[in-house]
């Protein structure tokens, strides 16, 4: 936990969707401080015709290589939220070439209650975690 979401437009290979997930965990667990086996990530790949994102009039435009990143997790503070921006946008640069502007980012934050990871338990309700 998190839960991190990845819809993007088909034509990745194989290389380039680990080398993605690689790359966002390890900004996840830099900003978030998460354990490095706290790991949960969807990937949905979608025809171009598909996803239309614009720039909420920001002046900038999209590629086909646009990535949309929703994330579900406990609380986290402005701080680390922001921190987790700027560090998955860097590295998704760095080490997959996607521009910033191709990158959106979506935290939806929830509570202990929400989370189960199996056996029909709240984990964190009950201690377990």
């Amino acid at each position: 936990m998190p839960l991190i979401r990845f819809d993007l437009i088909e034509g990745r290979t194989d290389e380039q969707l680990k080398t993605l997930l690689d790359t966002a965990h390890d900004a996840m667990v830099e900003a978030f401080q998460v354990p490095q086996r706290d790991r949960y990530q969807i990937v949905t790949q979608h025809p171009a015709n598909q996803m239309i994102i614009q720039d909420t009039g920001l002046g900038f435009e999209r590629s086909k290589d646009v990535v949309v990143i929703s994330v579900t997790s406990r609380p986290r503070t402005e701080e680390q939220k922001q921190n987790f921006y700027k560090l998955l946008v860097e590295k998704l640069g760095e080490t997959c070439g996607i521009e910033p502007n191709d990158i959106m980012i979506s935290i939806v934050s929830n509570t202990d209650a929400d989370w189960s990871f199996g056996m029909g338990e709240a984990q964190f309700l009950t201690g377990k975690l």
